[in-house]
């Protein structure tokens, strides 16, 4: 694993999203206009319903702005990526940029979201920590998943196919951590939570850095 070829990479993630500020602007539109309606819709929601449409706006977003991660890329870009840099640096180079692009997407919704809908966690540093957490899941199932369907044909319909098997269970954990989180439940059932978190977490990033070189080479 190089550091050198990982930074330069994303430092090429950053720079290309930065000339392109009007895909990373319209999800951000995106996720305020969902906000909105929302709040147009029910200006007041029970714990569960809050949580549960906060993680629906997100799930949707993060697919949209991961899923291009090697959809959008062309057969020629692919192949000189091929020949400049291994398959396991380019893999995590984009996980970080993902990771950290979808962290700050999160973070901008909660905000939208506590200002037009209130924020009724009673652990605020816990449900950060688990959707700190979710994100990271996030970028690392769909940009594997990313990787699978740029292979195949019709792979903007591919992707959402793919990813609904496999993000269910980082759904169901997740929506449990921050549900616990909102309530004020006890701190250790909630660390339980995390810690599965970190863990399936692990299992995904792991799961991905083997199946990604032999992917890369097809």
């Amino acid at each position: 694993m190089s550091t050198h070829q990982i930074k330069q990479f994303i430092r090429k993630e950053l720079l290309t999203e930065w000339r392109q500020r009007y895909a990373i602007n319209g999800i951000l539109l995106q996720v305020l206009a969902s906000v909105l309606i929302v709040y147009l819709a029910a200006k007041i929601l029970s714990n569960p319903a809050w949580n549960a449409i906060y993680w629906l706006i997100m799930v949707f977003v993060s697919i949209q702005s991961i899923s291009k991660s090697f959809i959008a890329e062309s057969k020629g870009k692919n192949l000189y990526y091929h020949q400049l840099i291994q398959p396991q640096n380019l893999l995590i180079a984009k996980f970080i940029y993902h990771a950290f692009l979808n962290a700050l997407i999160a973070l901008v919704c909660l905000l939208f979201y506590s200002i037009l809908m209130g924020n009724p966690v009673a652990f605020i540093g816990y449900y950060l920590t688990a959707t700190l957490l979710g994100c990271i899941g996030f970028s690392a199932t769909f940009t594997l998943l990313s990787g699978i369907a740029s292979k195949a044909g019709n792979s903007n319909m591919l992707m959402p196919v793919l990813s609904l098997p496999v993000i269910i269970p980082l759904l169901l954990i997740l929506i449990k951590a921050c549900k616990r989180a909102m309530d004020g439940t006890d701190p250790s059932q909630i660390g339980k939570d995390i810690l599965v978190l970190f863990i399936f977490n692990g299992l995904l990033i792991g799961l991905a850095y083997m199946l990604f070189p032999s992917l890369w080479k097809e």
